[in-house]
């Protein structure tokens, strides 16, 4: 069988250049484990709800396939000539919303304002920012509190709105989905995406159309014409609804099955490193835990059990049973292709169960302790037996861990909002820079940062560092700074790594598409064979 399948490597050698629209219609059904939160393009910052709302809404700057940044509702962005604070940006003219309203400057303000609000998991993209204005009706000025050179990097995935059918609906503000809140935008779309949605049941099906008005039509290949997207959960029903046809692209092709993928007729796998690392977070911050047996104190407090818990860790016993050599273990929370990752930052601790039991003695607890686990079961690879593993090893210090694993919907709420001690997490960088895990992971939960830090672990002296990164023009200096950040936070270590995903894409031989490293699949760029 012949792989039609491109990998990330080969995709760089790729142009931007776009073939013409194909003259086929082609209905392309889609299936992964998991399905979006939520419709609201700033609500969740998480991969399945991004993806499917690139398919419908836009952002100002685009990564393609292969990783590359391109005009997407700007065509062009530059630093100010007259003052360094203020990036410029010229707008894509001619553009319409799915309902018709014409895309301008007072969208992108409306809806910058709107990504910077508290209930937007987005805001720490956007925590330098002073002001969003419009100097046109095609040209916007982003002033942020210093000179920020990587402000692009961080638009890639914040969706443009149109201000008038927000206002008319009372969508103005973010949907609290981690309170629990239903809005208008959670559950309705108005972008100016290549597909248009036609129908949507939760956990279920949801249908999207091509935009026969899309702005891009000629520059990209366009060839799905429909898209039908089925989340399932369950490996097995999934594989088989691969194997037997009834769906042409998964995302998620199970690590056990791969070699049957590869033996199938009239389907292809493709295989490359996702820009994603898997970890275990801990409540370093709090005097007392909610879910553990040890009353007055926190035993996650103690760097000596954080230390013994980290090399109780066998990240190649996971990598070779639980992960079928589908992932590469990791000793910095931080995958590969990101701005600040070195080898040397990616050693992993020996598995050492001697010198971790000794550790734990020196803690003071010789006998262990309980602790409840929040793990989800539908997000990442295999997520549910990682943990399953790690609460075999960490018995072995006497940890008795009791596991907790429920659908991401509800696991990502307990991070959220404080409501877990100890839990797994993924994170993809999609800026390709360290700044974002720093931001989002360790700053202190203020100052519209730090919202998937669950750790309650605060530093003033590293928050300092992480907000002087979106102003440090000199990279040279600030490298310097990503490298002290990335050593305080591997002596401080309140996460503990596990690995770094591999991605396995299974796509019918009918469609042609390269490997993005985010996990990001946009639609618009799959060609027919």
């Amino acid at each position: 069988m012949t792989n039609r399948i491109t990998a990330l490597g080969a995709a760089l050698l790729v142009t931007t250049s776009l073939t013409a629209t194909s003259l086929n219609a082609e209905t392309l059904r889609w299936a992964r484990a998991a399905e979006a939160l939520t419709l609201d393009p700033h609500s969740q910052n998480e991969g399945p709800t991004t993806t499917l709302m690139h398919q419908i809404y836009e952002p100002l700057i685009l990564r393609n396939m292969a990783g590359e940044m391109e005009p997407a509702l700007a065509t062009s962005w530059a630093p100010s000539e007259d003052n360094p604070n203020v990036w410029v940006f010229e707008l894509r003219e001619g553009v319409s919303y799915h309902g018709g309203e014409s895309f301008e400057a007072a969208d992108v303000v409306f809806s910058l304002n709107r990504a910077m609000q508290e209930t937007s998991n987005f805001k720490e993209l956007l925590s330098g920012v002073v002001e969003i204005r419009a100097t046109g009706d095609y040209t916007v000025e982003i002033e942020t509190d210093g000179p920020n050179p990587l402000l692009p990097n961080n638009l890639t995935n914040i969706m443009m709105m149109d201000e008038g059918w927000s206002t008319e609906n009372g969508a103005e503000t973010v949907q609290d989905y981690a309170g629990g809140e239903d809005s208008f935008a959670a559950r309705n779309v108005n972008g100016t995406g290549p597909f248009v949605l036609e129908s949507r049941e939760a956990d279920v099906q949801t249908v999207l159309s091509a935009n026969p008005d899309y702005w891009g039509i000629g520059e990209f290949p366009l060839a799905v014409t429909e898209i039908v997207f089925t989340p399932i959960q369950n490996p097995a029903t999934r594989l088989a609804a691969f194997l037997g046809g009834e769906v042409d692209f998964i995302q998620d092709v199970p690590v056990q099955d791969l070699g049957r993928v590869e033996e199938a007729d009239g389907i292809g796998l493709a295989t490359a490193p996702q820009n994603r690392v898997i970890f275990f977070g801990m409540n370093v911050g709090a005097d007392d835990l909610d879910r553990d047996n040890v009353d007055g104190e926190n035993p996650f407090a103690n760097p000596l059990v954080r230390e013994a818990m980290n090399i109780a860790i066998n990240r190649e016993a996971i990598q070779q049973i639980v992960m079928r050599g589908q992932s590469a273990p990791a000793g910095v929370i931080s995958p590969p292709p990101v701005n600040g990752w070195t080898e040397d930052l990616d050693g992993y601790p020996e598995y050492d169960i001697e010198a971790a039991r000794a550790l734990m003695a020196e803690a003071g607890y010789e006998d262990g302790f309980s602790i409840q686990l929040d793990c989800p079961n539908d997000r990442y690879i295999n997520d549910e037996a990682i943990c399953q593993a790690a609460v075999g090893m960490f018995a072995q210090l006497g940890i008795t861990v009791n596991l907790s694993a429920l659908p991401r919907a509800q696991h990502f709420p307990l991070i959220a909002n404080l409501e877990t001690d100890f839990y797994l997490l993924g994170w993809g960088v999609p800026t390709y820079d360290a700044e974002y895990i720093f931001n989002f992971l360790y700053h202190s939960r203020n100052e519209g940062r730090g919202s998937w830090n669950g750790t309650q672990y605060s530093n003033p002296e590293m928050d300092e560092m992480i907000v002087s990164l979106s102003s440090e023009t000199d990279l040279d200096v600030r490298d310097g700074t990503i490298a002290d950040l990335f050593a305080m936070a591997e002596d401080e270590l309140i996460y503990l790594p596990v690995h770094n995903q591999v991605l396995n894409w299974g796509v019918s031989d009918t469609w042609s598409t390269l490997v993005d490293a985010d996990d990001q699949v946009k639609f618009k760029y799959f060609e027919l064979n």
